[in-house]
């Protein structure tokens, strides 16, 4: 399997027997120059193999046989036609870029009509300083999850304790985990038809919506970025690394999309 830069050619070509991951570069498009002086979208892509990036997660996907691809154009029916599964993670605010790409009320209509098809939509927030949550909360609310300026597990230094998340024996989602590890996290509000499936005390820190024939997975953090998964940087009883390829193989369990 193989990692592609997506466009909407491109996505005709893949053969329909492989699932593919679409990473969204449109909402969050942040900007900083490489080596030589140009340029570059970076934080949470699949390429990045530096500590923010998702190089890792990336092939976590690739491993149990999927595609994956980055859209960096805003998502509508025609690009996310051939897309099994569609992750949207930190949306840009102002802060993070002078000139940021908002959730619109085309964007939603299209990713809601593609989740009944049997679309699987990952939504990776942030805590309300890092990510634009307003908007992208008019698209969760679409699925009954709010993402809120309310945020828990603000760790200070390597204080780990306070970023504990910890996972009920046999869960559906994380079966072969017990703790993670997350950090400033925006705690999520949940109407029908979602249902929280991680909490930490009253806490909403996960959710899951199903929507016709397809599923929304949402979590207030951008967790399983290379830093936290990558096996260095936490101690062994965070089991980041193992709970990637949980949320790896249960995502591509819900994919029932017909193309």
């Amino acid at each position: 399997m193989k990692a592609l830069i997506y466009t909407t050619l491109m996505m005709a070509s893949l053969q329909a027997s492989a699932q593919t991951v679409v990473l969204d570069s449109y909402f969050n498009n942040e900007q900083k120059k490489d080596a030589n002086g140009v340029l570059r979208s970076w934080h949470y892509k699949w390429s990045e193999k530096e500590m923010s990036g998702f190089s890792i997660l990336g092939d976590l996907f690739l491993k149990h046989g999927a595609d994956t691809a980055t859209l960096y154009e805003a998502p509508d029916a025609a690009n996310l036609r051939n897309a099994d599964v569609y992750i949207i993670v930190d949306p840009d605010n102002e802060k993070e870029n002078p000139a940021p790409a908002f959730v619109e009320k085309k964007h939603i209509n299209a990713i809601y009509k593609w989740v009944k098809k049997g679309g699987v939509l990952l939504l990776m927030g942030n805590d309300s300083a890092n990510a634009e949550l307003q908007r992208f909360s008019e698209l969760s609310g679409r699925f009954g999850i709010t993402f809120t300026n309310k945020s828990r597990n603000m760790v200070k230094g390597k204080d780990l304790p306070t970023g504990a998340v910890h996972i009920p024996a046999n869960h559906a989602v994380f079966p072969s985990i017990k703790k993670a590890y997350l950090k400033e996290i925006s705690v999520l509000s949940l109407r029908r038809p979602a249902k929280a499936v991680i909490k930490e005390g009253e806490d909403v820190i996960m959710a899951v919506a199903k929507v016709g024939k397809g599923t929304v997975f949402a979590v207030g953090d951008p967790w399983l970025y290379n830093e936290y998964v990558d096996g260095t940087r936490l101690t062994p009883d965070y089991e980041n690394p193992a709970a990637a390829e949980d949320l790896v193989k249960w995502l591509l369990q819900q994919v029932k999309r017909k193309r």
